[in-house]
């Protein structure tokens, strides 16, 4: 099972870029349909946003159920941007 923080950008990556060159160029994106990528390969694919946030808990439980029964699952988690491991990245 992989839980995917999807935050539609390259927000880690961002994060050093902006102050070295000024810009966020090719680093802010769409939120990507993770899920349905898995889906498209094989796996198994669920969604968590703000639409169904109050089912966390089922979907999750979901997924590892899917995952006991032999699937390989993804679970496109939408997130917002956050300044959570901010300076990581040494340069």
């Amino acid at each position: 099972m992989a839980l995917v923080g999807n935050d539609a950008g390259w927000t880690q990556i961002s994060r050093e870029q902006v102050p070295c060159l000024g810009s966020n160029v090719a680093c802010g994106l769409a939120y990507t349909d993770y899920h349905k990528a898995a889906m498209g390969l094989g796996a198994r694919g669920l969604l968590l946003s703000r639409e169904n946030e109050d089912q966390v808990v089922e979907v999750l439980h979901h997924a590892q159920q899917q995952c006991r029964d032999g699937h390989p699952v993804v679970v496109n988690i939408l997130i917002g941007r956050t300044d959570f491991r901010d300076g990581s990245i040494a340069v």
